[in-house]
């Protein structure tokens, strides 16, 4: 199992969001879900201005296996978009938590943050799912 940095906050669908300060929020996927999702091939970002809602789809990724949605972990505007994705989709599975992140929000309720899970409740999460 892959080490789970202690400042990210987690949905239960394997999203990750790292408070950046300011109002804004990067968004990626766990290290976990990359590693059931298997070698990364294309990568569909939202754009730069979309406003998501927590809990709505918001990116894809897709695999050599499978499609999957990214969910946004809060309600936000997008301020910036990872573009290397375009070229190099497998960053995220060489590095989930650091360059493969996916996209940054300025989010509207800080407290929504609350709502989410904290590194040891994910770890638990991941224990369960085995």
């Amino acid at each position: 199992m892959s080490e789970i940095p202690g400042d990210l906050k987690f949905l239960k669908s394997h999203e990750w969001a790292r408070v950046e300060g300011n109002g804004r929020v990067t968004v990626g996927i766990s290290d976990h879900a990359q590693g059931l999702l298997g070698d990364l091939v294309y990568v569909e970002l939202p754009n730069v201005g979309d406003r998501i809602e927590a809990g709505n789809a918001s990116a894809v990724v897709e695999s050599v296996k499978a499609a999957s949605d990214v969910y946004s972990p809060l309600t936000g505007t997008v301020v910036e978009v990872n573009t290397a994705l375009a070229d190099k989709p497998e960053t995220i599975n060489e590095d989930a938590y650091g360059e493969g992140w996916i996209f940054v929000l300025e989010i509207e309720d800080p407290d929504q943050i609350n709502d989410l899970l904290g590194p040891d409740d994910y770890a638990e999460l991941l224990e369960d799912e085995d």
